[in-house]
């Protein structure tokens, strides 16, 4: 993907704006479903309002959540929403008013915006470091509460902060299921999840913004409309409208939006579990020799992060996973390969998901055309695809960033050059490395043992 340096552009910006600031929530509970606004404000000249909706459901029960909970709850989607519309200008100071922050707490949401923002970093040629990034501060003028303890097991005691006292909320026994949360994203990863887990457990299948293909793969997997969770997610239009303008664009870590929304949703539906569908493969850079990761909020570093953050401020008992961390995107696409039920109907293409389809000219489609080609013969992915990708000469120049010729990676969520070298000497004949790599287990994953076995019975490990 082309660089463009915005360094100056940058520098300028921060110079114009001095302060973006978290001004407040709004929760509501309205017929069995739940909505929350979160108003942000860029030197009081700005001002956006991204909300989000989430439809009742049966399994749902907010009213058993006391609204003190849901705030909070509600606030850790705030300040992941918070970046996207900061990056627009990037303004050294940021206020956030709902909840006092501790220094700890700061230093994780600091981390996860700078690593989260490595490829708009990189891609806009800014030189900043994580430490001069932006300065986070409490507001002074509000009580702010302190954040509960939500584990019924290790209540809190009040806390003083900036000489101010917050209270404690207080602790209430909110016991979780033995239910498993699944969001889905259309693509043939969070499939193999959803196939592996729906007949060992109860599973709820969870999307954001429907579409298409996560519709179809809900669909095909047997789940009625009811029986799913849909998050509608809106953007502020103020902000896409700066973007045309020619303000500061690019990637924000929306996996980890994703996290704290589906720890809302687990609350809500009494859910233990949270199973994700990252592999292994997330873990590689993007930009061989540095920590820029197109996939950093989908890597273990930043699931490590998120655990430890929400066992130590929000919870102990709801679980978050990635389900697919041991494997490689080879071994997820050998175990997709065998459900051919959803062969109609996933889309892994970004390009083509408002119209459901295949663009055939990016790195996503070439990358699963790849992928599968040791298990699935060239017909049948003609069929999937329209084309035989490996023929088209334009799309070359892709597939040498995809097997490590090129000195970058395609900034998507694709697999490692290992695996793509793997693939491309199956297809010649030499099936050595894709065995070899089909035997790996990756023992770095945070699985509680149950699901873990689970995975090594579709594996047959």
């Amino acid at each position: 993907m082309k660089r463009t340096d915005h360094q100056s552009k940058f520098d300028a910006l921060r110079k114009e704006f001095s302060t973006f600031t978290f001004e407040k929530q709004t929760v509501r509970r309205e017929n069995g479903g739940l909505s929350l606004a979160f108003d942000f404000s860029l030197d009081d000249r700005c001002h956006f309002r991204p909300t989000l909706e989430i439809p009742a459901r049966s399994f749902f029960d907010w009213d058993g959540i006391p609204m003190e909970v849901l705030q909070v709850l509600a606030f850790q989607i705030g300040m992941t929403e918070l970046v996207s519309y900061w990056k627009i200008a990037c303004p050294k100071r940021v206020v956030v008013k709902p909840f006092a922050l501790t220094e700890s707490q700061k230093r994780f949401w600091k981390k996860l915006y700078y690593n989260g923002l490595g490829e708009f970093l990189y891609l806009n040629s800014i030189s900043v470091s994580e430490a001069d990034l932006m300065e986070i501060e409490n507001d002074e003028g509000i009580d702010a509460l302190a954040f509960p303890s939500m584990s019924y097991r290790v209540p809190r005691t009040s806390v003083s902060l900036d000489g101010k006292t917050r209270h404690d909320m207080p602790s209430f026994n909110l016991p979780l299921s033995e239910k498993t949360l699944v969001p889905i994203g259309g693509g043939k990863d969070s499939v193999v999840t959803l196939e592996c887990l729906r007949r060992e457990m109860p599973v709820i299948p969870m999307i954001v913004n429907p579409r298409g293909a996560t519709l179809n793969c809900v669909k095909t997997a047997g789940y009625q409309e009811n029986e799913f969770i849909v998050i509608n997610r809106t953007l502020d239009p103020t902000m896409l409208q700066l973007n045309a303008e020619g303000y500061l664009n690019g990637h924000t870590p929306f996996s980890a939006l994703l996290a704290f929304i589906s720890v809302l949703v687990a609350f809500g539906s009494r859910s233990k579990y949270i199973a994700l569908s990252n592999e292994n493969s997330a873990n590689e850079s993007t930009v061989p020799g540095t920590n820029i990761n197109h996939q950093y909020s989908k890597s273990i570093e930043f699931e490590s992060d998120f655990r430890n953050y929400v066992a130590e401020n929000i919870s102990e008992e709801v679980q978050y996973f990635s389900f697919l961390r041991p494997l490689s995107e080879l071994q997820i696409a050998k175990l997709f390969s065998q459900s051919e039920a959803y062969h109609p109907v996933f889309r892994s293409c970004n390009a083509g998901s408002k119209t459901d389809s295949w663009c055939g000219h990016c790195p996503k489609c070439l990358f699963t055309w790849i992928i599968l080609s040791p298990f699935l013969p060239k017909e049948k992915l003609v069929a999937i695809f329209g084309k035989d990708l490996m023929a088209d000469e334009s799309l070359r120049p892709i597939f040498e960033e995809l097997n490590g010729t090129a000195p970058v990676k395609p900034f998507e969520c694709v697999g490692t050059v290992e695996e793509v070298r793997a693939c491309m000497e199956a297809v010649n004949g030499n099936r050595d490395k894709v065995d070899d790599i089909l035997r790996r287990f990756n023992e770095n994953h945070f699985l509680p043992p149950q699901f873990e076995q689970i995975l090594k019975d579709h594996l047959h490990v």
